[in-house]
């Protein structure tokens, strides 16, 4: 397995603030340098208190987001505007109160036909992204979650094999939980990013973590460390 830091904190709000801070870093960095940012986002319980904390720090710091483009790991096919939609939360709790610039948000659209939202998706991503050697679009970073059985983006277990062979920059696929469409990154492009933060949060999610966090693990977690040289992962587990 390659490496990867394992950050351990007391509860949702402490890790969030965290990784807020952490992120505010990197955008500053890149802001200063006049230097584009390139960040897909991820869904979840824990992406609430984490765009939350973020939109709180960077206001309160003056932190510029002009920057920063934004991409998504997954989202569900469901209208923008659906409760469902990894977008409506980021717009919400992120997007709106940072007022980022539309031509900087680039959803993908999971009211349209399926093949039709993969393109465009990885359209807009190959606009921006410099390509690594065997021309899969970079990064600079992609936030993802963790569920209960290890799922990371919308890549479960039960696809692990077939889609871990999968060359798609985004894919349509079918989840055990609903809403089962989604559309999602592959392992390609999360392997390639510059960095690749986990935020694994919440209770009933020790097994699937140990497990994540072996050489042979089975989950789509595991994966993702096997294929990249370091993983940061922001965890709560384990601290009730």
């Amino acid at each position: 397995m390659n490496g990867f830091e394992l950050r351990s904190f007391p509860d949702a709000a402490a890790l969030a603030q965290a990784a807020a801070a952490d992120w505010l870093e990197k955008v500053t960095a890149a802001h200063r340098a006049g230097l584009p940012h390139l960040a897909a986002l991820s869904g979840g319980r824990i992406a609430r208190e984490f765009f939350s904390a973020v939109a709180a720090t960077a206001q309160a710091g003056g932190v510029s987001f002009d920057s920063v483009h934004f991409f998504w790991a997954d989202e569900r096919c469901v209208p923008p505007a659906d409760s469902e939609s990894n977008f409506r939360l980021a717009q919400e709790r992120l997007l709106k109160p940072l007022r980022v610039s539309k031509d900087h948000i680039h959803r993908i659209r999971g009211e349209v036909e399926e093949q039709t939202a993969t393109a465009e998706a990885e359209e807009a991503l190959r606009r921006w992204a410099p390509r690594n050697g065997t021309g899969v679009p970079v990064l600079d970073l992609v936030f993802l979650g963790m569920g209960e059985d290890g799922h990371v983006a919308s890549l479960f277990p039960e696809a692990l094999p077939e889609q871990s062979a999968a060359p798609w920059v985004y894919g349509a696929v079918t989840a055990p939980k609903p809403p089962s469409r989604r559309i999602t990154l592959g392992y390609g492009p999360i392997a390639a990013a510059r960095a690749a933060w986990v935020l694994a949060s919440g209770p009933g999610k020790e097994r699937a973590l140990q497990e994540s966090l072996a050489p042979d693990g089975p989950t789509p977690l595991a994966e993702v460390l096997r294929r990249r040289a370091h993983t940061r992962i922001y965890t709560d587990i384990g601290a009730h």
